[in-house]
């Protein structure tokens, strides 16, 4: 899984990674079976510079398909578990909360995109381990 890491770059006091093009054309393992990458992980930093969230986004195009929360719920964690925390360590970063988000195709964080089908679920760590916290 940490082939899909690109690069960890500081910026403003931030840090984010990116997927590279042949990393998505090869989906990550998830217990929903869909196909789905990383476009991109970066952390929030607090303005005391303190790590805040690591955001990580992922792509799954069946969601515009209709696939349906329910059947990627534990998608959410496994990603948590098996993606993000590893690619924390290997940066030498840790974060007390992370938050992974599954779009139906890329987009541009920040930039609304009507219509566009994604979920969320925030998780808080504890010992390396994804917790997950009810938004």
């Amino acid at each position: 899984m940490l082939e899909y890491l690109r690069d960890t770059v500081a910026l403003g006091g931030a840090f984010a990674g990116a997927t590279t093009a042949a990393g998505q054309e090869e989906a990550l393992a998830v217990p929903s079976d869909n196909p789905v990458w990383l476009q991109e992980w970066f952390i929030d930093p607090l303005a005391d510079g303190q790590l805040d969230y690591a955001r990580f986004r992922f792509v799954m195009p069946a969601l515009a398909q209709g696939t349906r929360f329910e059947q990627i719920e534990a998608d959410f964690a496994h990603l948590c578990e098996n993606v993000a925390m590893p690619l924390l360590a290997q940066a030498g970063l840790s974060a007390p909360r992370v938050v992974v988000s599954v779009a139906e195709r890329e987009t541009e964080f920040g930039t609304a995109s009507p219509g566009l089908r994604q979920f969320f679920e925030a998780f808080r760590v504890e010992n390396n381990l994804c917790i997950w916290e009810g938004f």
